[in-house]
């Protein structure tokens, strides 16, 4: 008997050391499961310290102005773009594709505007084109906004006549002013006085605490503050002219802001119109489970994500899906099925929504933000009509 007792309590024993392993190893994968949900919450919101070169610069001739790249989803597409390679110290403006075989693709090289395109140096393609507005050929101002945050800087290009009509152009995440320039040229021939602003955590405009991004939470108060400038200069007229999450900003703009009765017009492109949608996407391409997707959610919705100074982002609020009922003024959006980064799925959900406001206007093939650069003349054609369509224009 005295035997049996010593085996069941030998028994017992190995049950305790059995169930507190299994608890450390439950508990070491639920921290290490929230570590990634904490990683990917934060990435969602930081400003890029560095940029992705993962296309090969295999030759380039500037007498030819050709440049060859290893085939990637970015150099095959045609139209014109800039090539930035050699980690950012060479940029160069590139256009149709002259020669394409199953591992190259020759391009035409417009431009080299610093460095040079080194063969064996790896580059990324990007649908900024225009590095300052003064290269449209237009009169351009370096104007401050002044937001709560301190002076953010924009550009300032005046309609060819003094006119009530403003457009303000936002760009998106991770960039800066130059990616909004392609917005202007419809505008401006159609009148108005546009105005490409910076915003707050961009690197132009002055940092929020923590420096983070709060994707369109916040970033819209300084779009607000860009209103007041048009309006104490004559503004009475406004389009506000948003690229991807410039797109969910100026959403919140017109929604939030107490001078939304001066906004005619919002101009969308590839924009995020709902961030849980967009987020579980990008989640699902890095094979992120659902489960550690709602904890990154859940961690961008209690401000826990961010190391100092906890503030929320309401992600609810910024699904335009939901709240497509709110919307009162014609919108003009466009996107493509192959964004590759933002998934177009929500724009046609709201554009299916509110067929009486909304004009959608699909790509095919075209990427994130690479609309005007993959059909220039497509792009800013719907624009012009669209403007002409809706009125706003008088």
């Amino acid at each position: 008997m005295t035997k049996q007792r010593r085996t069941s309590g030998i028994d017992a024993q190995a049950l305790v050391v059995a169930a507190g392993g299994l608890a450390a190893g439950v508990g070491a994968i639920m921290v290490g499961s929230g570590l990634v949900a904490l990683r990917f919450a934060r990435a969602v919101v930081s400003r890029p310290t560095s940029s992705i070169y993962d296309i090969p610069i295999v030759a380039s001739d500037i007498i030819a102005e050709t440049v060859t790249l290893g085939v990637h989803p970015d150099c095959v597409l045609p139209g014109h773009y800039t090539l930035i390679s050699d980690n950012g110290d060479s940029i160069c403006r590139i256009g149709e594709i002259i020669e394409r075989t199953d591992t190259r693709v020759t391009r035409q090289l417009i431009t080299v505007d610093s460095g040079s395109p080194r063969p064996g140096t790896r580059g990324r393609i990007s649908g900024w084109y225009y590095l300052n507005p003064s290269e449209l050929g237009y009169p351009c101002q370096d104007v401050n906004i002044e937001t709560e945050l301190g002076p953010a800087p924009a550009w300032r290009i005046d309609a060819k006549k003094a006119s009530p009509r403003w457009a303000i152009h936002v760009h998106g995440r991770g960039v800066q002013r130059p990616e909004a320039i392609r917005g202007v040229p419809p505008f401006r021939e159609a009148g108005y006085t546009n105005l490409v602003v910076s915003y707050r955590n961009d690197g132009d405009a002055p940092d929020a605490p923590g420096k983070q991004y709060s994707l369109g939470d916040t970033e819209w108060r300084d779009v607000d503050s860009a209103i007041s400038y048009a309006r104490a200069n004559g503004a009475t007229s406004i389009v506000l002219f948003g690229w991807s999450m410039g797109g969910a900003t100026v959403l919140q703009t017109l929604l939030r802001s107490q001078q939304a009765s001066v906004i005619r017009g919002l101009v969308l492109d590839s924009p995020v119109i709902d961030w849980y949608e967009s987020l579980r996407v990008l989640a699902a391409e890095k094979h992120l489970p659902p489960t550690i997707q709602n904890w990154a959610f859940d961690l961008l919705s209690t401000g826990l994500f961010r190391a100092t100074q906890p503030a929320a982002i309401n992600l609810r609020a910024l699904n335009m899906v939901e709240r497509a009922d709110e919307l009162t003024v014609p919108i003009l959006l466009m996107h493509s099925d192959d964004d590759g980064f933002i998934t177009s799925a929500p724009s046609r959900a709201l554009a299916q929504r509110r067929q009486d406001i909304v004009t959608f206007v699909p790509f095919r093939v075209a990427r994130h933000t690479k609309l005007w650069n993959f059909d220039r003349n497509g792009w800013a054609s719907s624009i012009r009509s669209w403007i002409t369509s809706t009125g706003i224009n008088t």
